[in-house]
């Protein structure tokens, strides 16, 4: 369960640096920001990650 967990937020990071390049290569600001925002939550997402991590290692 947490494989496709990590799969998912390694393809966050890879969009979110993607509306960066457009961002630098169009200079639009909302780009940026919405880079910014996908990047936050691709981190948020990996928090999560490592707590059901531990959390599962724990009922096992």
């Amino acid at each position: 369960m947490l494989i496709p967990i990590l799969i998912f937020d390694i393809a966050l990071v890879a969009w979110s640096l993607h509306l960066m390049q457009e961002a630098i290569d169009h200079k639009k600001f909302s780009f940026m920001l919405a880079g910014t925002l996908v990047a936050a939550s691709a981190a948020a997402m990996l928090v999560v990650y490592f707590l059901m991590g531990n959390c599962i290692s724990y009922l096992i």
